[in-house]
Order: structure tokens, then C-alpha cells, then sequence
């Protein structure tokens, strides 16, 4: 029995938008877990897709208008949407739990599938922002042949050590397993930080941010060992004035991956017209949308040759 199930649906498209295609996937688990994909083509022909993971705590329609400023450059972007949050049927409680595992051997590869299923000749690339970014990592290294490249935006490792007054962010680390485990979820909506998060997922991203590596409850695989023979070519995009993910942060994600190409770019206030932090971006996504659209269309033709190679 196939663990997902598949469902196109129309979104209206503004009319500046015409040209763009806009779909709604809903996609259903064995578990009982449901939620959708929201997608973004160009019209007429194309063949390369993003798929996006979010930053934690954020529904995938705030990716929309990076979704659209893609499309405009040929790119086509489907938003996964993160359980337990937007149209997730799931809210963490006391009784309703989950953490890393379910997200990386349950949601994501459902959400491929559906991609795969609606669009099997794309070649698809994975990305995410913050948190995204660190799980999109890890789905990588679990199925690198899936993917053409990895896309990361404003994202690091959590590791307390590479950050400014670390100790601090080394005390969430402490408290916020605590808190979560009190409450039996973290009221991230209350305190300003995330959604309301599963405490499984609180253990698993303080455990990183403790320790420095990943491991996920229920997982028997080494992920410091997976991440390193990762060979997928990578972009970084980090913002300038991002304290969420400075620059030592990110160098200690990507330090963990494999031998393959990696580009790494600043994003100033400048390329934006504004703030160039975690989340001022998301106002002005066209500058950020393009360079991820030339960094693909340059990494196009080796990822063809190379899976001409594999076939």
C-alpha cells in the first residue's frame, strides 16, 4: 500500500501571475498524519523543481512569494509543509508527539513522492531555510541519489559553541527540552521562538545544539558519518546581519558534508533594499530567488551528464 496519497487541486493566481501555474497537493500517511503541499510552476515547459522545507514554526504559504519570484526565473518550487503546523492535521500536545524520525522516514519522503508521482522527469533539488536547511541535510544524506543539489537559506547547525554569547543559547538548550517536557509541547507562539513545537523535536534539535552532531530518537543511522559522504553539490546563502545563523554556524553544517561543490554567498541589506536577517528576506525574496535560479540553471548540465551516467 503506498503511504501517501495524491491530489491536485487549482489555487487562483493573481493576474500579474498568469503565467504561473499554482497547485495544492494533499498527501495522507499510514499514521493517520496529513497535510499539503503547495506548489508553484512556470508556464509552459520547465524541468527543474525545489523542493522547500520551511523554517521551524512557519506555514509553507509564506513561501509563496519566494515561490513566485522562482518560477519567474523557470524554476518551479513545491513548500513542504512542516507537521503539526498551516494545514498539518497534527497539533503537538501532551498526547500528540513526534520528532525528527517521523519528519525524516514519514512526511518527507511522502511529499517527494507526491512530487515524484506529479512530475517524474524534474530534476529536483532539495532546500530549506534555518531548520530546513538542517533537515533537508540530513534527508540528503539518507537519499542522495533522489536529488540534483542542496539549497540553504539562513541555515547552520544549532552547535551553542559556534554562536556570540553562547552560553546563553547553550541554557535554551537546557531549558527548552524542560519546558516542552513540562507542558507537554513548547508554546513557541508565546514565547517568540517557533511554533508550538513537539517535544520530540525540541530533544532532537537541543541534543544538536548541545553537542554539536545529529541524531534522531529511533534512528539507528550514524548521521555524522551519512552527512559526511554526502557528495551533492550545495548552495549557502546567508544573510549579513543574521545572529540565528552567524557565520560559524553555517561553517559547522557545512564542514560536515562531503567532498561535493560547495558555493557559499553573503546576502547584504543592500541586495534587499531592507533588513538582511533571518526572516526580513521573506518580504523581498526576488534577489535571493535569482541567485538560487543561476546557481541551478549553472549546476544543470552536471547534474544531467551525471545522472545519463547512473542510467
Amino acid at each position: 500500500m503506498s503511504d501517501h496519497s495524491l491530489e491536485a487541486a487549482s489555487m487562483p493566481v493573481p493576474p500579474a501571475m498568469a503565467a504561473i501555474e499554482a497547485s495544492v497537493f494533499p498527501v495522507a500517511l499510514v499514521d493517520g498524519s496529513r497535510f499539503e503541499l503547495l506548489g508553484i510552476q512556470p508556464g509552459g515547459s520547465w524541468r527543474q523543481l525545489l523542493y522547500w522545507v520551511p523554517a521551524m514554526g512557519i506555514p509553507a504559504r509564506h513561501y509563496l512569494p519566494l515561490a513566485e519570484a522562482l518560477a519567474a526565473h523557470g524554476v518551479a518550487m513545491v513548500v513542504h509543509e512542516w507537521r503539526g503546523i498551516g494545514s498539518s492535521n497534527r497539533r503537538a500536545s501532551r498526547t500528540c508527539n513526534w520528532g525528527y524520525r517521523e519528519l525524516l522516514q514519514l512526511d518527507l519522503p511522502a511529499g517527494m513522492a507526491a512530487v515524484r508521482e506529479r512530475w517524474p522527469q524534474a530534476a529536483c533539488w532539495l532546500g530549506g531555510h534555518s531548520l530546513g536547511g538542517q533537515l533537508g541535510s540530513l534527508y540528503a544524506s539518507l537519499h542522495p541519489a533522489e536529488l540534483a543539489g542542496l539549497v540553504l537559506v539562513a541555515s547552520g547547525a544549532p552547535y551553542w559553541r559556534r554562536f556570540r554569547h553562547g552560553w546563553l543559547i547553550g541554557a535554551a538548550y537546557a531549558l527548552a527540552p524542560l519546558l516542552a517536557g513540562l507542558l507537554g509541547h513548547l508554546p513557541g507562539r508565546r514565547i517568540g521562538f517557533g511554533g508550538n513545537e513537539a517535544r520530540g523535536v525540541i530533544d532532537d534539535w537541543a541534543r544538536t545544539g548541545r553537542t554539536g552532531r545529529y541524531a534522531a530518537v529511533g534512528m539507528a543511522q550514524d548521521f555524522e558519518q551519512q552527512l559526511a559522504s554526502l557528495q551533492l553539490p550545495s548552495l549557502a546563502l546567508r544573510l549579513r546581519d543574521d545572529w540565528l545563523g552567524p557565520p560559524a554556524s553555517l561553517e559547522w553544517l557545512l564542514g560536515k558534508l562531503g567532498p561535493g561543490e560547495r558555493s557559499v554567498d553573503v546576502i547584504t541589506p543592500q541586495d534587499l533594499g531592507g533588513p538582511a536577517d533571518h526572516f526580513g528576506w521573506m518580504k523581498v525574496p526576488a534577489p535571493i530567488a535569482a541567485r538560487i535560479a543561476t546557481w541551478i540553471a549553472a549546476h544543470d548540465a552536471a547534474f544531467t551528464a551525471r545522472s545519463d551516467t547512473d542510467a
